[in-house]
């Protein structure tokens, strides 16, 4: 039995066979939804908005509390229904890419860069990320397994994208990536997604990341410099020991070639022989020590979830309203 779908009020209308979650009639659509698990309503990505007032099960509601929303591997298509969708949902697509370079940054992080093939540009935003489909001997249960990564690529050359990968212990993808991809191999990945990007305003700027968090800022601080932002922003980077940093040379530059900018690392655990005399200590007391208030900042966070829950508390307490407070976790 077929079903309608209407997406963003008519903009687009699809028939759907029903026995198939909303997830899989939209990416047999060509909608490309981002989702890492598979389906499975783990990864909480697929998120969409129905007219229709639906039950939701226990796996979402543990991710979602807005009224409306749901996990679109959640919905069965039993029904005809009306989907929102976010604009950049419907402009994501497709991308065929091949591997330029894999540059160690540290022991355990890579710096992946790609260049899209058949002529493809990938227009983004800065913070936003790619979903990556790993090759088909790695499905599951008949489904491709994905994984997303935010982009750390200058949105000005957007036939040329990078990712900065830190290695997840027994991770499916990172496993891959560290010891299958070689130069040379072509990937597969769709995207742009996400809503982690710098808002307008006049408010301070405060950057905050953990383990390979600095890849967001990556990219929004080249687009900051292109546009000479004048905003006095501040990023802190927590590691554990000297071995932990990266990227220090390009962080260097953005200083020299930004108006009002400072990167300030923390350790956490340096090591003797690290010789260090910079900050120490968690990221939350790095950050106390230089933000007494914080009533006039807009804060980005992006890292390990407790960092950034730690974060947000230490900026609550601090005063900083919840809606000056942007954040992206990930491992």
């Amino acid at each position: 039995m077929g079903f309608r779908i209407s997406i963003n009020g008519g903009a687009r209308t699809l028939s759907a066979e029903g026995s198939q979650s909303l997830l899989a009639a939209l990416k047999a659509a060509g909608l490309a939804i981002p989702s890492a698990c598979g389906g499975r309503g783990r990864c909480g990505l697929c998120r969409v908005k129905l007219a229709q007032e639906l039950p939701r099960n226990e796996l979402e509601a543990k991710r979602l509390s807005e009224p409306g929303w749901h996990l679109a591997c959640q919905v069965p298509v039993d029904r005809d229904l009306e989907v929102e969708l976010p604009p950049e949902l419907v402009k994501a697509r497709d991308f065929r890419a091949r591997v330029t370079a894999l540059e160690p940054l540290t022991h355990d992080i890579r710096h992946l860069h790609l260049e899209l093939l058949d002529g493809a540009r990938a227009e983004f935003i800065p913070g936003q990320y790619m979903q990556f489909e790993l090759p088909p001997e790695f499905c599951h249960a008949g489904r491709p397994v994905t994984r997303t990564y935010s982009l750390a690529s200058p949105r000005r050359e957007p036939h040329r994208l990078s990712f900065m990968i830190r290695l997840v212990p027994n991770g499916l993808c990172t496993t891959w990536i560290f010891t299958k991809l070689q130069v040379g191999d072509v990937v597969r990945l769709t995207g742009p997604f996400g809503d982690f990007h710098l808002r307008d305003g006049r408010r301070e700027l405060l950057f905050i990341a953990g383990g390979s968090g600095l890849a967001p800022f990556a990219s929004i601080l080249d687009d900051m410099r292109q546009r000479q932002d004048p905003r006095r922003t501040r990023l802190f980077f927590g590691a554990r020991s000297r071995r932990d940093l990266y990227w220090l040379g390009p962080l260097a530059e953005f200083e020299r070639r930004l108006p009002d900018f400072r990167f300030i690392p923390a350790l956490s655990e340096p090591q003797p022989a690290d010789g260090w005399t910079g900050e120490a200590g968690l990221i939350t007391e790095a950050v106390a020590r230089h933000c007494a208030a914080a009533t006039a900042l807009q804060a980005y966070l992006c890292g390990p979830p407790g960092m950034v829950d730690a974060c947000i508390a230490l900026l609550a307490q601090r005063g900083l309203p919840s809606d000056q407070i942007f954040f992206d976790k990930f491992a």
